[in-house]
């Protein structure tokens, strides 16, 4: 997930289309490298049978493959991968081995035709063996037809280290179903929707894929069995039964034609809630053991340098806090930052509608850039519920007030980190530690790359530094220096890509792109005249300048070694260019690296050489067995992640759903104590503090139930108790876990 820049991801944790085609980076389209005749064709019978004709219910055990019945090979497809029946240890699986011949080697296995019926079911699961001697990342995505790499389909992914077993759930994120009312536009879910991209209609399953993600190397895993399981709840809502449907928010900018456990009613009902929680908080003002930036007090001390650094203990990496105190980051995103959500073109969608009164007025925005969707390249007017609401609940003074609360709640609840994109009054009041970040958002941009979030900074332009320079000279005075604040994160969700990439990237720009002149110059380095480079790429170039004004791509198996070597010089420079800016204006600060959501393995070296630790986005259930591909032996941080269910009002889950509010809850505490476990992870950021709005933010149409509090200021109770149950026993789970 990304957010403006001003300020995702799901981004993002999620990987987009690429440019000219549907398939993102890790995640394989139907396209000719896995789509056999067949399949086609039985694809295209599927998509003419309405739901429920012919289709395949797998029955009371959800069986979909089962290595014991045997291999019937007619029923799988494969891409550079070879697939055999084999028993070992009393068991028998079907291993499958891919070579490197393609992005996204693996094998499908077909429906029947008609496809597989799994309504009923809420996921698919995959039981897995990895017989080999090095880890293997093996994604499953499961499809409608037409499925692309976004649309039409789910993918999970998982980890397995060698010679374990695991399983791999993936979630039946629900395709969009019908409306129930009029033209709605401008968000991600609706009303009996439970998702838009990355769904599925489960009455239609068509093909289950396994494959791995851009190998360097063969690699091999086992498959035992394939079953659907879980059963499907349903959202709590009939939401037809409301006539008319429009306006279908209320004036806290909650869902008007549903009711559930903590939805606000009145203003009184919002001031009592304050009242509560003030004594609840007052009763339970957090964790003992802590010292003031919520390090272990009661812990080994190590030494003090007066800021926060980084240092492996006991076989496990840690924050250290300014008192010499083990510190491990428990935080949360976007702390009182506010969402805005278009309401231009869509006014009857809101009943006592509050944007007009007098003391709402600083609510409205026209400032909020839409990047896609509805309102893409333009700025729609704009408002935030949310801090319509904040108004209400606290007053006038409504900023001061919450700011103060923000810090009790987080200490209350466990949490000692106000993390990327938050409020800065609310971190500048320094009762908190907090991290900021730097962007490269001016910086001029390699005009041949694309990404989700854009394209790809040029990092040998010489504006790309001064850049940099000038956004840390903002923090001067403000987090620069400042003991609270833990570093700097740079920039978010980046376009990595293949190992190739940025350098085919390059050769698409114009002979000025000064990344392309850079690869010029490298290619010189090692080739010489330009018939060096002829010879070896198997082109026909009269001269470097020719070199330089063609846009055509030579051929990867011939030009690989050279691709790949101006990658790495590309990623070296952007993660040393970094460092160097952050270390002339805070050297006494860390660089929290890049917010990884995509990254291959020569980015990640990159970012383990010059980062004093790695950030990653993982929208997944557990990162227990999550294995840094970066080649090195460095702390790890979680940028980002969630869980979010459709029992409260929301329209949209988030990247990772969950049934109801019990199961995130659950959820949330597994993910964390999962990052605790892990001998390399230093801390983990939940996304977000607050839901989104209802309607969607303005920015990329987002609308998730994802936040620790809801749209009107009320905590989640099962989720914060989780989070408080995470928080009291941190530091214990962390230090006394047994090392992997």
């Amino acid at each position: 997930m990304s957010l403006p820049v001003t300020r995702s991801s799901v981004a993002a944790g999620v990987p987009p289309a690429v440019e000219g085609g549907v398939s993102p980076p890790g995640v394989p389209g139907s396209s000719s490298q896995y789509v056999s005749k067949s399949l086609v064709l039985m694809s295209l019978l599927a998509a003419l049978l309405p739901v429920g004709v012919n289709a395949a219910d797998p029955g009371p055990d959800g069986v979909l493959f089962d290595a014991v019945s045997g291999l019937v090979e007619t029923r799988w497809n494969r891409t550079d991968a070879s697939l055999r029946l084999r028993s070992a240890e009393g068991r028998a699986t079907v291993e499958i081995r891919t070579g490197v011949a393609v992005t996204w080697p693996g094998a499908g296995l077909a429906s029947p035709v008609g496809g597989w019926d799994l309504r009923r079911r809420s996921a698919v699961d995959v039981e897995l063996r990895n017989p080999g001697t090095n880890a293997v990342k093996v994604f499953c995505r499961v499809d409608n037809p037409g499925a692309d790499g976004r649309r039409h389909c789910v993918t999970a992914d998982k980890t397995l280290a060698p010679g374990t077993d695991g399983v791999l759930r993936v979630a039946l994120a629900r395709h969009a179903m019908e409306k129930p009312a009029g033209d709605l536009f401008g968000m991600r879910g609706y009303p009996m929707v439970a998702g838009g991209d990355w769904t599925v209609d489960p009455g239609n399953i068509t093909q289950v894929l396994l494959f791995v993600s851009q190998p360097t190397a063969p690699q091999v895993f086992e498959i035992l069995r394939i079953r659907a399981v879980g059963d499907y709840v349903p959202p709590t809502a009939n939401w037809t039964d409301a006539q008319p449907f429009a306006p279908f928010i209320d004036a806290f900018g909650q869902y008007r034609h549903q009711d559930w456990p903590g939805k606000v009613h009145s203003l009184e009902e919002v001031k009592a809630r304050r009242e509560a929680e003030a004594r609840d908080l007052e009763q339970r003002p957090g964790p003992a053991g802590w010292n003031a930036y919520g390090g272990w007090a009661a812990g080994p001390r190590l030494s003090a340098t007066g800021f926060f650094r980084v240092q492996k203990h006991e076989g496990r990496w840690w924050l250290v806090d300014p008192e010499g105190c083990l510190f491990w980051s428990h935080g949360v995103d976007c702390v009182r930052s506010l969402d805005f959500s278009p309401v231009e073109e869509r006014q009857h969608w809101f009943a006592d509608f509050p944007g007009e009164a007098p003391e709402f007025i600083s609510f409205w925005t026209t400032g909020g850039y839409a990047l896609k969707g509805h309102y893409a390249g333009r700025s729609p007017r704009s408002f935030s519920f949310a801090g319509a609401n904040f108004r209400r609940k606290y007053g006038p003074d409504w900023k001061g007030a919450y700011a103060e609360l923000v810090h009790q709640r987080l200490r209350s609840w466990g949490m000692n980190t106000i993390a990327n994109w938050s409020a800065m009054d609310v971190a500048a009041l320094r009762k908190t530690p907090y991290t900021d970040s730097l962007e490269s958002s001016g910086a001029p941009r390699i005009a041949g790359s694309d990404g989700y979030w854009g394209k790809f900074p040029d990092v040998f332009d010489e504006r790309f530094v001064a850049g940099l320079r000038r956004g840390m000279a903002g923090k001067v005075g403000r987090s620069a220096g400042d003991p609270w604040c833990l570093g700097y994160f740079s920039d978010n969700e980046m376009s990595w890509g293949d190992e190739t990439s940025l350098s085919e990237a390059t050769l698409r720009s114009p002979g000025d792109q000064p990344a392309k002149l850079a690869f010029a110059a490298f290619l010189r380095e090692r080739h010489g005249e330009i018939t060096g480079l002829n010879a070896a790429w198997g082109t026909a170039h009269a001269s470097w300048e020719a070199w330089l004004e063609s846009r055509t791509l030579p051929d990867r198996g011939r030009a690989s070694g050279d691709l790949a070597g101006f990658y790495s010089r590309v990623a070296d420079t952007y993660f040393a260019a970094v460092r160097r800016v952050i270390r002339d204006v805070a050297p006494n600060q860390l660089y929290l690296g890049c917010r990884f959501a995509w990254v291959n393995d020569r980015a990640a070296a990159a970012a383990a050489k010059h980062c004093d630790v790695v950030s990653y986005n993982l929208y997944q259930r557990t990162v227990g067995d999550f294995v840094f591909n970066g080649g090195a032996d460095v702390p790890l941080i979680i940028g980002e992640f969630h869980f979010g269910a459709l029992d409260r009002g929301m329209f949209h889950t988030g990247l990772v759903p969950v049934a109801d509010q019990k199961a995130r809850a659950a959820a949330y505490r597994e993910y964390v104590e999962s990052a605790l476990r892990h001998p390399q992870f230093v801390g983990s950021h939940w996304f977000q503090w607050q839901d989104e709005p209802t309607t969607g933010r303005v920015y990329d149409e987002e609308n998730y139930q994802i936040g620790l509090v809801d749209i009107a200021d009320t905590p989640y109770a099962e989720t914060i108790e989780a989070v408080r149950g995470v928080g009291q026993g941190l530091y214990e789970l962390r230090r006394n876990h047994p090392k992997r």
